[in-house]
């Protein structure tokens, strides 16, 4: 029984060190692509989001197109530029 175990013992450690390389090896294999995955991936996500959330997409637009154009986009920058304004003098003031 104590040479069964040996065996075993042996072989688990051979397993453990192939297994081991294989990951090296298999990493070594995938790093080049990480970085074309990566930017695949993220553009999924952003599919994902543009499929779940039209309406942001469709407002997003109006309002550059609003901001960029006529009188009210005038109006809506002035008036996100003071908010920004006065919210920085609250954070200042409030000690965040």
């Amino acid at each position: 029984m104590n040479d069964k175990l040996k065996r075993l013992a042996e072989r688990r450690e051979h397993l453990v060190a192939q297994s081991a390389f294989q990951r090296v090896t298999l990493a070594q294999n995938l790093e080049p692509w990480l970085m074309p995955l990566s930017l695949a991936d993220q553009g999924l996500a952003a599919l994902r989001f543009i499929k779940n959330h039209p309406a942001w997409i469709v407002g997003g637009g109006v309002l550059l197109s609003t901001l960029r154009s006529d009188s009210l986009g005038k109006c809506l920058r002035s008036g996100w530029i003071a908010w920004l304004f006065i919210r920085g003098l609250r954070a200042k003031w409030s000690g965040d």
